[in-house]
């Protein structure tokens, strides 16, 4: 689908020349029109994502509202973007999260809050920028812009241990991400093309998918994380602002398993199908160990860090079981743990911002001080448990319907998460929010505000509306996930 209007351009490009201009002219003493111009900013750029889901054909698996130019002739690179029903769903909610983050930080970063913000539509613009490019190059550029913004934000703006953190991060996902540039190389010298569609139908011997194979793993698995390449995600949230904690739980981790989609099972089929059991395993351990892992923590960022690892391992289960029912709930649970761990940490950070304390132990009766915002918690964390009529259950309900019919006994070991999810969850909001009042601080605690009260209260719905309604989803990724399936089920050999 050809557009006249650049949806995808203006979506990339607002927020981030936005926080150009945002970053070379705001100080602290403009602070108010600083914060007023990247809320505008978001907003507009969350308003020219809406087309791509109104106008968009459900009856197509092709690409939508692609736009093409050539960039580097000499390597016959382009500026190509598209969406299918895959990556559109990404880009919207990426730009949504986004006003969410500025709406966040509005009264709590007083210092450097140009830089804050500029960061952020930076970061955002770039992530839109990995769910629309369909030039491998270009995609490659993209996923390693991501980290810059967040590496700074981390390290300027993150807790006492920020500096670790931030390396940790930076040094985990970039040299994870070496080898896909080259494997992007090797799929190049075969094609002579980075147009990534060119290489879904590119014939390439075993040994060849088992490396390119491989060396995507690399990348992506560190993205999600995949269980054993996970331990940099925790400390990353632990220390980083909210605002980094949102997005690193509600897109980021998107990132990786988006390539799995978009790269590794349609590009190498044949090793996908041969290391489906290895991926399946890693996925289980990390549903269940991590789930596990969850119960023990004493620090709220850290439990919600876990737990969403444990999550985006039931993506991961999903993608390789090759079934329909498993990778649409897959991505269903995707689209439903960025609204859901996105609304937990924006409540860690409310209790966050009036205690300055993430321990469990420093809380307990805030429900006695802070009703609305008791009642808003407990919706999320019974989504994150995956309750019924919430975003949380479907996908988890799609891909463990999917997984008992490829083998009950992972299936039955897939649905221990909601026992363990109610598990960690409820327990971490029993031990905050109800009982008697635990100190003089919390005795002295205030509700919402009507900022933060809107804030959440709109995730709320969201989380309702795709729990109770999630047809539109599904209705709309449905023809590219059928096309994926069929990519991956066509042998290369």
């Amino acid at each position: 689908m050809q557009n006249t209007i650049p949806y995808l351009s203006l979506a990339i490009w607002i927020p981030i020349l936005s926080g150009l201009f945002i970053m070379t002219t705001g100080k602290d003493e403009n602070a108010s029109a600083v914060r007023g111009l990247s809320l505008i900013s978001a907003i507009v750029s969350f308003l020219v994502t809406i087309p791509l889901v109104t106008q968009f054909d459900t009856a197509s698996s092709a690409l939508q509202f692609v736009e093409s130019a050539n960039w580097i002739e000499s390597i016959n690179a382009k500026y190509a973007l598209g969406v299918d029903g895959i990556s559109v769903w990404f880009v919207l909610l990426t730009a949504l999260i986004t006003v969410f983050v500025v709406v966040a930080a509005w009264e709590v970063i007083e210092k450097k809050v140009a830089q804050y913000m500029a960061a952020f539509l930076m970061l955002s613009g770039a992530m839109i920028g990995v769910f629309s490019a369909t030039d491998g190059l270009l995609f490659y550029i993209f996923f390693e812009a991501t980290l810059i913004p967040m590496y700074v934000i981390i390290g300027v703006w993150g807790g006492p241990n920020r500096v670790y953190a931030a390396f940790k991060f930076f040094l985990y996902t970039l040299l994870g991400s070496l080898l896909t540039l080259v494997a992007i190389i090797y799929l190049y010298q075969q094609s002579g093309t980075f147009e990534i569609l060119a290489w879904h139908n590119l014939p390439i011997s075993m040994e060849a998918q088992i490396f390119i194979f491989l060396a995507f793993l690399m990348a992506f698995a560190v993205k999600v994380p995949m269980w054993p390449v996970h331990t940099w995600l925790p400390d990353a949230h632990v220390e980083a602002p909210t605002g980094g904690s949102v997005v690193l739980a509600a897109i980021m981790l998107k990132l990786g398993a988006y390539g799995f989609l978009r790269f590794s099972l349609p590009i190498a089929p044949d090793a996908s199908q041969a290391m489906s059991g290895f991926m399946i395993t890693l996925s289980l351990i990390a549903v269940v160990y991590i789930g596990l892992v969850a119960l023990v923590q004493t620090d709220m960022k850290k439990l919600v860090a876990y737990s969403s690892i444990a999550h985006m391992g039931f993506v991961t289960l999903g993608f390789f079981m090759f079934q329909a029912l498993a990778v649409e709930g897959a991505i269903v649970q995707m689209i439903s743990h960025g609204f859901v761990s996105g609304a937990m940490f924006l409540c860690i950070g409310v209790l966050y911002d009036r205690m300055h304390s993430r321990n469990i132990a420093d809380y307990g009766g805030v429900v006695n001080r802070m009703p609305k915002f008791a009642a808003l918690f407990l919706l999320f964390a019974m989504a994150n448990a995956g309750l019924p009529a919430t975003s949380g259950f479907v996908g988890e309900f799609m891909v463990i319907l999917g997984a008992v019919e490829y083998n009950f006994w992972i299936g039955m070991l897939a649905s221990t998460t909601l026992i363990f999810g109610a598990a960690y969850s409820l327990w971490m909001y029993k031990r905050v929010v109800f009982g008697d009042v635990a100190n003089s601080h919390v005795a002295e605690l205030e509700d919402v505000n009507s900022r933060e009260f809107w804030m959440l209260m709109t995730m709320a719905v969201l989380v309702l509306a795709m729990g109770l309604y999630p047809k539109p989803f599904t209705d709309v990724m449905h023809e590219s996930v059928m096309s994926l399936l069929k990519h991956a089920a066509t042998s290369k050999l």
